[in-house]
Order: structure tokens, then sequence, then C-alpha cells
């Protein structure tokens, strides 16, 4: 008998820390392409071998983590769209499709490849009509439910990860078309959205919202939407200075745009001064609106330029990125620490959409620079290749930078805030590509208890549903 009371009990405390109260808030941190690879060298790189990321110590010094399958639908290797959504709509889609059903591929109505993006006409949908159907993203399902919510992001907000959170389309590159349906009451806009809208939307990619006559416009429907985001009650910013200035305590909605593309690279905006805001000042103001709202809100905030950096080879880059991203993460758990003690009603989870081929290798001599040539853990000597040349510490799988007959390397080079890591691989299109290992998740608040062991990414999805107590 004492037996099965021990068991009784042991089985509630379980199940109650598994089911924690229900989350107020959640943000949801996404490292686009931010693989354990990328984690552990932007450690060493920031705070060296010992330290620890910020959202390696989300809480009390440590985070609950796992680790995430990210395969899609119809590959091994994921893209970004397919690998976002699953977290957002706990469904596994076809490569390059937004938020949409299963059977939903990415052609044109000819049944033909979708029309590139390098002709901007490409960035208009043209989808078949019975090309599959929309499925409800989280942020959908919170709006529904009275929450405030928001996706801001580095990149263009019509991209990829930010757009599976409030878009659905048959393939990433109808950009003009994402950008439709953040419109309130506009032609195209995503009405499960609500009549209102998103509160928050922040990041770049200006001219999808822009028409073809003006400068830097692509859009082919001769609409300004940004000025039908103004006549719809969005307070806008276009500059860091304009952001900061920003009143959020009389701001119910922001909107953002911060360049005509992407938004620059971390170390560029900083080294020439740039009028953008940092990840940190983005994800500090979106939660200032969204943290008025009696219900509770979601917001997505997602490091998209690691990706980039990543795609070009370019560890130095990445590693700024990556730190950039990890400083938001501290603005908003020392905002939320303030708003909501202990985040016992708030959840906070950071992770990313898809591996990269970086990796570290060598024997190299702790204290070393993440970024230099290997040196020998014994000695500090030059490692060497079999040829008798040296290597960085961080090299790609596949690399545009794959020379016939590698050549020895100096610090100065391999140090320079351009300089692309060599690869094992050349790359046929110039741009390394992703890799289609599990990545990492960590989580802290109420519901994280949950979020742990290796899971695949829809599963994220129906965590956060249930921590939320959806």
């Amino acid at each position: 008998m004492m037996k099965k009371s021990l068991l009784a009990t042991a089985c509630l405390l379980a199940f109650a820390q598994g089911a924690q109260a229900a989350a107020k808030n959640v943000i949801f941190f996404l490292g686009d392409g931010m693989g354990p690879a990328t984690v552990t060298a932007a450690r060493i790189y920031k705070y060296q071998e010992e330290g620890a990321l910020n959202m390696e110590k989300l809480q009390n010094g440590q985070s609950r983590t796992a680790r995430i399958k990210t395969y899609s639908n119809d590959a091994q290797t994921t893209d970004s769209a397919p690998s976002m959504a699953a977290y957002m709509t706990g469904v596994k889609m076809n490569n390059e499709v937004i938020s949409m059903s299963p059977e939903t591929q990415a052609i044109d109505a000819n049944g033909n490849a979708y029309l590139s993006g390098a002709d901007h006409k490409g960035f208009d949908s043209i989808c078949p009509a019975d090309n599959g159907k929309a499925v409800d993203t989280i942020l959908e399902i919170a709006k529904a439910k009275g929450k405030g919510v928001g996706s801001i992001t580095s990149t263009r907000i019509t991209h990829a990860t930010p757009a599976t959170t409030y878009a659905h389309v048959c393939h990433r590159d109808a950009e003009n078309t994402i950008a439709m349906q953040a419109v309130p009451g506009g032609e195209g806009y995503n009405s499960k959205l609500g009549a209102d809208g998103l509160d928050v939307l922040m990041g770049g990619g200006r001219k999808h919202f822009l028409p073809a006559s003006v400068k830097s416009g692509v859009r082919t429907d001769g609409r300004d939407l940004v000025a039908e985001m103004k006549a719809k009650g969005y307070r806008y910013a276009s500059t860091g200075s304009e952001l900061a200035a920003l009143d959020a305590r009389t701001t119910d909605k922001l909107f953002g745009l911060f360049s005509a593309s992407h938004m620059d690279y971390e170390l560029d905006r900083v080294k020439k001064n740039l009028d953008q805001p940092s990840l940190s000042q983005m994800t500090s103001k979106a939660i200032e609106v969204l943290a008025k709202k009696p219900a509770g809100f979601f917001l997505m905030v997602e490091g998209g330029r690691i990706d980039h950096a990543l795609h070009g080879n370019n560890a130095k880059r990445v590693m700024e990125d990556t730190i950039a991203f990890d400083d938001a993460i501290k603005t908003a758990l020392d905002d939320m620490q303030k708003r909501d003690p202990g985040l016992k009603n708030t959840l906070i989870v950071v992770t990313a959409d898809h591996d990269h081929t970086l990796t570290i290798n060598g024997y190299g001599k702790r204290g070393s620079n993440i970024l230099g040539t290997v040196k020998n853990y014994k000695d500090g000597s030059e490692a060497k290749d079999a040829d008798g040349m040296n290597y960085t510490t961080l090299v790609f799988g596949n690399s545009s930078n794959r020379k016939p007959v590698r050549t020895m390397l100096t610090e100065a080079e391999v140090l320079a805030d351009d300089y692309q890591q060599e690869g094992g691989v050349r790359v046929k299109d110039q741009s390394e590509t992703h890799g289609g290992g599990d990545v990492m998740l960590f989580s802290a608040g109420a519901g994280s208890g949950v979020f742990k062991g290796t899971m695949v990414n829809t599963k994220v999805f129906d965590l956060v549903k249930q921590a939320f107590g959806f």
C-alpha cells in the first residue's frame, strides 16, 4: 500500500512539474540557422570556453534544454519556410511553403517551379487556387484569444521566418503577396489576424510595401502599403532614432521598416554608425507596446542575419549577429523579470529553424581566438594539414572559398571582417547550404518544464499552445 501511495505521489508531482500554470505571455526567439556549432563558437567568441550565453542561462543561471529535429515534409534538410512554419503551426510542409497544409506544392499556376525572386514579378503570388489550404499559426490563435501579437526580425519582415507567423502562401518568394496579408482590411489581408491586425511588426523589407514607381519599391499593383498601415492607426518608424523617440505608452500599433531589404549585419550597423535599431532595441520597444495588453501577448523575435552570414561563409559576422541575438534575449529577460518576477506568467523559448555546415575542428589550445588558425594545445604552434598548411578553427562542410591548392593563412587574413572560411566542398551557386542536423532549444518560465529530450519541431507548437492554456 505504501509503495502505491509513493508511486501515486511521484506521478502527481511529475504531472504538476510538466503541466505548469498557463503562460500569459510567450516570447519565441528564433536564431535563423543557429546550429549547435554556431552556439558554441559564439559562446567562445564572447565569453571564452568557460562562459555562457544568455540563452544558456535564461533563469537562475540555467535553461531547460531540448534537441529539435528539423526535417521538412519533403526534404531531409529543410529551408527556413517549413521549419519555422512547423514551430508556428504544428504542421509539416514542403520546402519553400509558408504556413500551408502538407500537400501544398511550391509551384505556379502551370505546375512549374515558382518564378525566382531575382525578377521582381516573382514576388507576386501565382499559386494555384486549389494548391493546399492555410493552417492556423500560434500567433493567429493568440490573437483570437484577445492577446497582443507581434513579429520582429533583422531580415525583411516578409522573409520566410517572420512570414510564417502571420501569412499563408505556396512559396516564400511571393513577398509582395505576404506584405498584403499584414494590412488590415486591404485586398489580400489575412482575416485570421482579426479586424485590427498585428500589434507590432518590425524589421527590414520596405521595398515590398512600396510601389515600383518610387525609389526601391517593387510592388506591381501600385499600392503604398506603408500609407495604408498608417491609415489603419499604426505608428510608423523608419529609423532607429524614430523608434527610440516613439512613446510606447501612447502606441497601440507599431510598424517599423528600417531598410529597403534586409537590415544590415550587426558588425556593419555598429561600425558604420547606421541609424537602424539593434535587435535588442526592437525587442524592448515591442515588449513595451505589447505588455499593455490585459490578456498578455505573443512575440516572435528573429535573429535572421545569422543565417545569411553562414551562407556567405563569413564567421565573423555570424558571431556578431549571434551575440546581438543573444543580447536581445537578455533585454527581454531583464524587462520581463521586472514585469513578471520569476517568469511565473511568461514562457521564453529560444531555438533555431535549422543547422548549417559550420564546424569547430582541430585540437586548438584553450583560450585561442575562435576565428583564428588552430594553435596546438600542447605548445601553441600552428596546426598543419597533410600538406603542411595551417587552417582555421571554424570551417564549413561546403563553401564558396574552396581553393584548388591551399596556401598558408595569416592571422590578419583570417581575422578580417570579410574573410570567408574554407569548406570541404566548393558550392556551385556560391552559397553555403543548410545542414540537416538537430538544433538546440532553450526555455524558461511558465510551462517550460515540458521542453526536454529530443522532439520534432511540430511538437514545439503543441507545447507552446499547451503553455498558453489553449
